[in-house]
């Protein structure tokens, strides 16, 4: 088995002073090791009725795309304000330091469906929330939520209350 956390690099000060950025971009580059954080990130959801894998832009579209063709599910994009060419319906939600809104087609699901969400990493909640939001509005139930990185001391699985959360690498400290 492959450490995927060693594969993941740690940038201090970006983007700001004080912040340590997660930075992915040595496990994406590594074949073997992208490889397999896509099956483990997949293997919790395999016969659980998936349908549609909704990735978080933007980092989260490098994980949701391979996870939904590992689950035979499609591929939906979650995106900040307009990025999407069709009729959306959108959610607003307050971040630390202000707002931000998040974005997906009106016929991206619907009842029946069955939606795991993806993303790179889960910090405060805030997004990983909106998400969930924007699954529910339209119809779909989630029926997971799968993160490369978790960082737990900013305890943002605590929004996600009645999801089930898979996390690959986890933080317990800043």
């Amino acid at each position: 088995m492959i450490d995927i956390a060693a594969r993941i690099r740690d940038i201090p000060d970006f983007p700001e002073p004080g912040v340590v950025f997660k930075d992915i971009t040595p496990l994406i580059g590594d074949h073997a090791a992208f490889d397999e954080s896509i099956d483990r990130l997949a293997e919790p959801f395999v016969d659980r009725g998936i349908t549609q894998v909704a990735g978080i832009e933007a980092r989260g579209f490098i994980f949701a795309a391979p996870i939904a063709l590992r689950l035979k599910a499609g591929f939906v994009p979650i995106r900040k304000p307009g990025k999407l060419p069709h009729k959306v319906t959108r959610y607003d939600y307050v971040l630390e330091y202000g707002t931000d809104a998040l974005e997906v087609h009106v016929d991206a699901f619907g009842p029946g469906d069955q939606v795991l969400i993806v993303d790179d990493v889960l910090a405060t909640g805030g997004t990983a929330s909106a998400a969930v939001r924007l699954v529910h509005e339209l119809g779909a139930d989630v029926g997971g939520f799968a993160v490369l990185v978790e960082l737990s001391f900013l305890n943002g699985r605590e929004k996600l209350t009645g999801t089930d959360v898979h996390a690959l690498v986890g933080y317990d400290a800043g």
